[in-house]
């Protein structure tokens, strides 16, 4: 991929081209110097002159010292972590279903997903919550409060579409409950009816419980061992609710078995089901395609085309067998991080 633009040398403007890993050889203005080439591109001089670029000045030029920073930490369970961060663009800009893409340190760290739980454009926070399952989690769960995130982009995917359906079905499996909690909220604004079914391994791993209540008309709760609501799954709830009152729709986020469960209770009843997928991701602007799917057998990047689709349309054990593709890799890196205390100025190689 080629590039031009002008750059003044030593008082002369010239005009040049070049691929987008090239570099200007200062020693020789006149040449351009391709790396990892013989070949030279010659400078071709010309006689406009240069117009200054417009640039955008950021609204309150005093937070830019405060970005990204974590302005409060809390554990919600075991290896549940909920931050409130300092991004005041993507507070106001967020909207339901939305992602953001972060990296812990400038160096060694991986760029991973976290769905916006909630934002505050007033304050100009967005609310993340995520389980520590690799060594990318545990750098950000290893963050206090003041400390700040290397970089932040967002807000990234499709946002749900919120309409009034009419009676909606909210459907939380685990530290899906975070990522569902907006949803709801957004239902529930837009006059339908919500019906938040929570589901967690046990009382102690149940999240979000007063949000979800504040967000949903009714709340269900259940756990596979019966210590805390109903004993069961989440499946089990929706037959229940589908038998006495069918939804309109149904939107489910949790891990991606709950996910295939929920739509083969949903498709012989016709119920409409959106689920939100969570995959590898790299870039979260559909040039890798490390977090391809198919939905409907077409290919479909959840980064840019989702992350929600039609969940009686996705093939979930494809999805399923790519998410596990690193799982030793990743077993090994979180390890060496636990086993080593590393910090943003680690120099182990992990």
């Amino acid at each position: 991929m080629a590039i031009q633009t002008q750059r003044r040398l030593n008082g002369r403007l010239f005009l040049y081209a070049a691929p987008i890993r090239g570099r200007v050889d200062k020693e020789q203005p006149k040449r351009y110097a391709l790396i990892g080439s013989n070949r030279l591109v010659s400078f071709k001089k010309i006689n406009t002159k240069v117009r200054p670029l417009k640039t955008t000045r950021w609204p309150n030029p005093p937070e830019r010292h405060n970005m990204n920073e974590i302005l409060m930490r809390e554990n919600l369970a075991e290896n549940v972590v909920r931050m409130r961060v300092h991004a005041p663009v993507i507070a106001k800009k967020r909207r339901a279903g939305q992602f953001i893409i972060f990296r812990t340190f400038a160096e060694k760290s991986e760029r991973i997903p976290l769905t916006i739980a909630d934002a505050d454009p007033d304050e100009g926070s967005i609310t993340l919550v995520f389980q520590v399952v690799g060594k990318s989690t545990a750098e950000l769960a290893d963050l206090k409060a003041g400390d700040r995130i290397h970089d932040l982009v967002g807000p990234l995917g499709k946002p749900t579409h919120v309409e009034k359906f009419g009676h909606v079905v909210c459907i939380g499996g685990g530290i899906g409950i975070a990522p569902l909690h907006p949803i709801a909220q957004a239902m529930k604004a837009a006059g339908n009816k919500v019906t938040s079914i929570l589901g967690a391994r046990t009382k102690e791993l149940l999240i979000m419980e007063d949000e979800m209540k504040k967000a949903s008309n009714d709340l269900i709760i259940v756990t596979d061992d019966g210590s805390y609501g109903k004993q069961g799954f989440v499946t089990n709830a929706l037959e229940e609710l589908i038998s006495s009152e069918k939804p309109d729709l149904v939107v489910a986020i949790g891990p991606a078995i709950m996910m295939k469960m929920v739509c083969k209770v949903t498709k012989p009843h016709e119920v409409p089901t959106v689920v939100s997928l969570n995959t590898i991701m790299v870039d979260g602007t559909g040039m890798c395609g490390s977090c391809r799917v198919s939905v409907d057998n077409r290919m479909r990047f959840v980064c840019v085309d989702g992350p929600e689709f039609d969940g009686h349309k996705v093939d979930f054990d494809e999805m399923m067998k790519r998410q596990a593709t690193y799982v030793p890799q990743e077993k090994i890196s979180y390890e060496k991080y636990k086993s080593k205390g590393c910090c943003s100025n680690c120099t182990c190689e992990n």
